[in-house]
């Protein structure tokens, strides 16, 4: 089998991901992917660096034990904490959740005052700034950490009165420094887009980096070749490191139709 008949592997920690699996499945129909949600580890944000490094460093010697032939960290926090060691150690291209989402607001920004949430992991890394200096662009970042947005994502609730209340308290400040775009800086926050653009209001523009990440993953295959030549349907794999993690409801709603069946793969069972 030749390397472009290989699948592309992704990896969260927990269901997050999904809402980059979506725009990959849209962008590239024909490609393999096998799909991992850490969901016995989640959440990675209140983990130390090293402890998210160690997970990140783990599931990706699987995906690539599978013979994958990408890597997407589709996580903030294990982006921030073992990308750089991760190219190091890797012949295959890996592509992270970091960097499209720093192009698409330099791209969208006018005042150049962009918020960013995320995790505390990813917060406190400072990985956000450090990829918008490279852009040169003199955009001013502000960030704050939303933790609790995860646990509201995993059990399915969007929605509600507790998370409405929850998401002011955790915006204000962000509402204050007249930003004119906001980074969603967890791939578990798209889920959420209706309450925090609500929020907001409607003159910040949300960024998810779904759509950007899987543009950069078709320019990644596309030069190095390795574009699938099936003219199918891809085949979808979706794992999962606990039984109670990513249920049919949960996937459905992140992924729709192309979800399927769960693999469930203890790492003391590996």
């Amino acid at each position: 089998m030749s390397d472009a008949a290989h699948p592309i592997g992704m990896f969260d920690s927990g269901v997050g991901g999904l809402t980059v699996a979506r725009a990959v499945i849209d962008l590239l129909p024909h490609e393999d992917l096998i799909y991992f949600g850490d969901t016995a580890r989640c959440p990675y944000g209140p983990r130390a660096a090293d402890e998210v490094r160690k997970f990140a460093l783990e599931i990706m010697d699987a995906l690539v034990e599978e013979e994958v032939k990408l890597l997407v960290v589709a996580c903030n926090s294990a982006s921030s904490a073992a990308l750089d060691e991760a190219r190091a150690r890797y012949a295959v291209p890996i592509v992270d959740v970091i960097a499209p989402g720093v192009k698409a607001a330099v791209a969208a920004t006018r005042n150049r005052r962009v918020g960013l949430i995320g995790t505390h992991r990813t917060v406190e890394s400072g990985a956000y700034e450090k990829a918008m200096a490279t852009t040169r662009a003199n955009v001013s970042i502000h960030a704050r950490a939303c933790p609790r947005f995860v646990e509201f994502v995993e059990r399915g609730d969007t929605s509600s009165d507790e998370l409405l209340d929850l998401a002011r308290e955790y915006l204000q400040p962000l509402r204050e420094s007249d930003i004119d775009t906001l980074i969603l800086g967890c791939t578990h926050y798209p889920l959420l887009s209706g309450v925090i653009q609500y929020v907001m209001g409607s003159g910040v523009v949300l960024i998810s980096s779904a759509e950007a990440i899987a543009a950069e993953i078709f320019a990644e295959l596309k030069d190095r070749n390795l574009l699938s030549r099936n003219r199918a349907m891809g085949a979808h794999r979706f794992v999962s490191s606990s039984e109670q993690g990513i249920t049919s409801e949960l996937g459905n709603r992140f992924l729709g139709p192309e979800f399927k069946d769960i693999e469930h793969r203890p790492w003391d069972k590996r």
